[in-house]
């Protein structure tokens, strides 16, 4: 995968903007995308908990915590339970499978802040989980689009 950077200036752009509605988005993507396997006892210590996932060369962050519904946006904390943070380039790796979480921790690429065993809980969790590869191209307006007709008309 060719390396990108998010430019100075879009980064100083997005952290700009309030960040309520880009943890919304994000959380309901999320929800989409890992459907019911968000439920669960394995779950449970993560549940109230204020997560961060800060994408550092963004300057964006999404705040949420785990409720019995999925994942629910929040408004940022002072001190949320647990941090994460990485670029861009290495969370779409993630996502992608392309790289290993392990990998990116010890190169220090990925940081993990505050409660690092509730990070450690999700990792293992969601590396034990069979999620099919993320395909971005699923993201287009033209398929969203497409989708959300099929559902209208079903």
């Amino acid at each position: 995968m060719k390396p990108f950077f998010i430019p100075p200036a879009v980064s100083t752009l997005f952290s700009l903007l309030p960040q309520y509605p880009h943890s919304l988005i994000f959380t309901r993507a999320l929800n989409l995308a890992l459907k019911d396997k968000l439920r669960g006892d394995v779950w449970s210590p993560l549940h109230g908990k204020q997560v961060c996932i800060h994408v550092s060369d963004a300057g964006i962050a999404f705040h949420f915590t785990l409720t019995a519904n999925g994942l629910a946006a929040r408004q940022a904390v002072a001190q949320p339970d647990l941090t994460i943070r990485a670029s861009a380039q290495d969370f779409i790796l993630l996502a992608l499978r392309k790289e290993d979480p392990d990998t990116l921790f010890f190169c220090r690429r990925l940081v993990m802040e505050g409660d690092t065993e509730l990070g450690l809980l999700a990792k293992n969790t969601l590396d034990g989980m069979e999620l099919p590869p993320m395909d971005f191209r699923s993201l287009l307006p033209a398929r969203l689009f497409g989708q959300i007709r099929t559902r209208l008309l079903a």
